[in-house]
């Protein structure tokens, strides 16, 4: 550690931390020799891809990694000037450190909370562990904690479970819960990357203001420095378990020295430029330094050549018409059951989709955009309306010509932890929807058409044989598109489909679905909450609120000039 980074009465200290998996009878060295310093009231953020070490790091400070098949190889953990390595602490003491000390938000709050307890009976539980208030003034903290993290009707949230309840909204739960016995460090892990971009802000403006109100200190987990740029005033780059950067977040940011902070600045998508590919981190490490400014502007894409391209597709044919297309659910009933009132997700919907188009449709959740695709791919029967596929209507076929002509439109999902069968090997689960619609002779052509697909994806032939727990998520959605792709189809709707991914990750999986794009001269409709993912992918965008389009046009008019004022609020809201 440099003396520039060096602090005076550090409230945590972590010195030389080394951390070992046994897999498979290999022993892999997650963590390797880590060591910073945090300040009190100060937030450090730690970023890296999946795999970098920087969770199992922070799981360490409170003593969390699984041991086996963990390992704590070496190093000290101080906390607050005690001369004590928490890593020593047995079980029962670690205990009153946590919660208490040094607090976590976890990144999914839905697997964080139990689904059988009411959300406030849950913060409680935790007041009830350190604390020795009564029943009554528990309730009232808990309560006066759901209203400081902004949770709408505190009593209403104190009886819902967490499955009545937002993404959003859960998050602040688990903020709540962590903040109750007032910490001195909070550990964020990832708590805003599976948020839209407005409710990511939101908690982001949150943590801020409660470490300015309790002058604790934070630790903020993330892949994307963007987020890391509005938060932190230190940051750490972690790679393969070592740091590669860490000092002050205008020196890093300014003046990254490491290739691997370049690639991870660069590949997000900007707003200010379009580029024809992304950047991608494996470039900058590959790469001789003084040619990393130049390669980044080979790759910018100029605007004449994007009105080109779209004076093109306004002449190719329309693939897909929706025509006035509404999904409306029941929200009350009367006596008899009849329905009184309705949630309007897709409320008179209308848009064409050209041969080659891509198309993108953005807005928060619960806007009605995943709806509109479900309905589009006749997932979800329609309360009126029409899709035309290729001049016919999609909603009014018999259901054996709809089956038949489903090889010609496929889904992409947002996780491909879930679109994966857990006990099928990846050359099968790309494989049966061949089988299915009855394409090539044999399993001989068959297979040998799973291993191009593959290759065409970037994974290998021997990956065929292999189940989807041993690949990443970048690499599980590489299966997801190959399999889409097996079919020839005509579009192809990506629904989230890299909201999941770190931002190296999604840059190579976003070049990916462009080159097939233009390889197969598909048709997309990509689905996103996040406006710098749109501007790369598509080409015309529709931005959704309500269940109504708000606004659409092509994607650089909307960004670089928005009319409605909730569009602006999307742009605003983008991590810069």
């Amino acid at each position: 550690m440099s003396d520039s980074n060096k602090v005076e009465n550090p409230i945590l200290e972590v010195e030389n931390l080394k951390i070992s998996f046994n897999t498979d009878g290999a022993k892999l060295l997650a963590v390797n020799g880590l060591s910073y310093q945090l300040a009190k009231g100060e937030t450090l953020g730690i970023v890296g891809e999946s795999g970098s070490g920087k969770s199992v790091s922070s799981m360490a400070l409170l003593k969390l990694v699984p041991t086996p098949p963990g390992k704590y190889e070496s190093g000290q953990i101080r906390f607050n000037g005690q001369d004590v390595n928490l890593l020593d602490l047995s079980e029962s003491e670690i205990r009153k450190y946590r919660g208490k000390e040094i607090a976590m938000i976890f990144q999914e709050p839905m697997t964080s909370l139990n689904p059988s307890h009411k959300c406030g009976r849950q913060v409680a539980e935790m007041l009830e562990l350190h604390t020795d208030w009564d029943k009554h003034k528990i309730k009232s903290e808990v309560l006066n904690l759901f209203e400081k993290v902004q949770l709408p009707d505190p009593e209403r949230i104190y009886k819902s479970y967490p499955h009545q309840l937002s993404g959003g909204q859960l998050q602040r739960v688990m903020i709540a819960m962590a903040i109750s016995c007032k910490p001195k460090v909070l550990i964020a892990d990832e708590p805003t990357t599976a948020l839209d971009v407005t409710v990511q802000k939101v908690i982001i403006d949150l943590l801020i203001e409660l470490n300015k109100e309790n002058g604790n200190s934070t630790i903020f987990i993330t892949h994307d420095l963007g987020v890391i740029n509005q938060i932190a005033d230190k940051v750490l780059v972690m790679q393969k378990g070592e740091v590669m950067e860490y000092g002050p977040i205008s020196e890093v940011f300014n003046n990254p020295k490491h290739p691997y902070t370049k690639g991870l600045l660069a590949c997000r998508p900007p707003l200010d430029r379009r580029y024809s590919r992304l950047p991608i981190v494996g470039d900058f490490l590959s790469m001789e330094e003084h040619k990393h400014e130049a390669y980044v502007s080979s790759l910018i894409q100029s605007n004449d050549d994007y009105k080109t391209n779209l004076e093109a597709l306004d002449q190719n044919p329309i693939i897909l018409e929706a025509k006035n297309i509404k999904k409306y659910y029941p929200s009350k009933t009367n006596f008899f059951g009849k329905p009184t009132d309705y949630v309007k997700a897709v409320d008179d919907v209308s848009f064409a989709l050209r041969k080659g188009e891509s198309i993108g449709l953005v807005g928060e959740s619960g806007c009605g955009k995943s709806t509109l695709g479900r309905v589009l791919l006749c997932l979800d029967e329609a309360t009126s309306g029409s899709a035309i596929f290729e001049g016919q209507d999609l909603f009014s076929m018999e259901k054996k010509k709809l089956r038949h002509l489903r090889k010609d439109f496929q889904i992409i999902f947002q996780d491909p932890y879930s679109s994966l069968n857990p006990r099928m090997t990846v050359g099968e689960a790309i494989m049966e929807p061949l089988k299915v619609h009855n394409l090539y002779n044999n399993k001989t052509e068959r297979k040998e058409k799973v291993i191009d697909l593959l290759s065409k994806v970037g994974l290998e032939a021997d990956h065929f044989k292999r189940y989807p727990h041993q690949f990443s998520g970048g690499q599980r959605q590489r299966i997801c598109i190959a399999r889409s792709l097996g079919l020839n189809p005509k579009f192809i709707l990506c629904d989230e489909s890299v909201s999941a991914l770190d931002v190296s990750v999604q840059a190579q999986v976003l070049n990916l679905l462009k080159d097939l794009k233009d390889e197969f001269d598909l048709s997309y409709i990509f689905i996103s909450h996040d406006l710098s993912v749109i501007k790369f992918i598509a080409d015309n965008v529709m931005v959704m609120q309500h269940g109504k389009i708000v606004e659409r046009g092509d994607v650089e008019s909307v960004i670089n000039n928005p009319r409605e004022a909730y569009t602006k609020m999307l742009i605003d809201s983008i991590p810069k």
